[in-house]
């Protein structure tokens, strides 16, 4: 009777969350019943409400010719990168600020969050007339170094917050031994923070695997593009393939959706390890 009385008193929890699972999953449905319809039936008779698996071979054979793979190659070389970077400069920036003082520190901190505050948009030509300058036109390293000079102070704001609350007696320990600043940063100090530097990774991943308004600008040659851009190109004057468009939407988000997922297994990893006994 326990039992029953038990789970009753969770069908209301069990209910919301089926809604929320619902509501969640169905553009990724939604999605796919597009991707396996062919653009006659959805121009002419309409979408039917449920993947077509009949249709799978004639979708397959249209994302086969496309640079789908390329694109994508493009954009994980863009995320990650960005990723890698904005984690190595924001990790050295944040304990920087957190444990050293010196002439300036909340000017730096100011001008670092004020490029949060400016769109990207408006320091598009600037910026254009720069990559002319340094020759990274038609380059993915540029795309890279303009993701992480946004994604960056973010990274730096979120480790700073973190190497805050550590406690300083750690480091001093640490200098009683003999270990270098580096060390103590990099051995001693992220691996307690580990949940926020997943934290920064998902932030600076995501600004990179995003990314389409430098790239759309930067890039003039079409096997450089990242997806977002490619999937942009497929929307013409007169007619948009949208079983192509959606089916390599798909393909797209899968690998952002499975690095969430192994981030956010990293984030209560972290969690449950990063304790400091007293």
């Amino acid at each position: 009777m326990s039992r029953l009385l038990a789970i009753s008193s969770r069908i209301p929890y069990l209910a919301l969350i089926s809604l929320l699972v619902v509501f969640g999953g169905f553009p990724i449905y939604w999605m796919a019943t597009t991707a396996l319809s062919l653009n006659s039936e959805l121009y002419n008779t309409g979408q039917v409400p449920w993947p077509q698996l009949s249709n799978l071979s004639n979708i397959l054979g249209e994302l086969q010719q496309l640079p789908l793979f390329r694109w994508l190659l493009n954009t994980s070389f863009i995320a990650v990168g960005t990723t890698l970077l904005s984690l190595i400069l924001g990790s050295l920036a944040g304990y920087a600020l957190s444990r050293f003082r010196f002439y300036g520190k909340g000017i730096l901190g100011f001008f670092m969050f004020m490029t949060q505050v400016v769109p990207e948009a408006l320091i598009l030509v600037p910026l254009y007339a720069m990559f002319i300058t340094l020759g990274l036109l038609d380059s993915l390293t540029g795309l890279v170094l303009a993701n992480v000079g946004f994604s960056l102070p973010v990274a730096a704001f979120i480790i700073k917050g973190a190497i805050d609350s550590v406690p300083y007696e750690i480091e001093e320990a640490a200098a009683v031994d003999n270990c270098p600043r580096i060390s103590v940063l990099t051995m001693i100090i992220l691996p307690v923070i580990a949940p926020s530097l997943a934290a920064a990774a998902v932030i600076s991943f995501f600004a990179g695997w995003n990314e389409y308004l430098f790239a759309a600008t930067f890039l003039m040659d079409n096997t450089l593009w990242p997806a977002s851009v490619g999937l942009a190109s497929f929307i013409g004057q007169y007619e948009t393939p949208m079983s192509a468009v959606m089916g390599s939407a798909l393909i797209f988000s899968i690998p952002a959706v499975v690095f969430f997922l192994l981030i956010q297994r990293k984030i209560v990893a972290g969690i449950t390890a990063g304790a400091v006994k007293g």
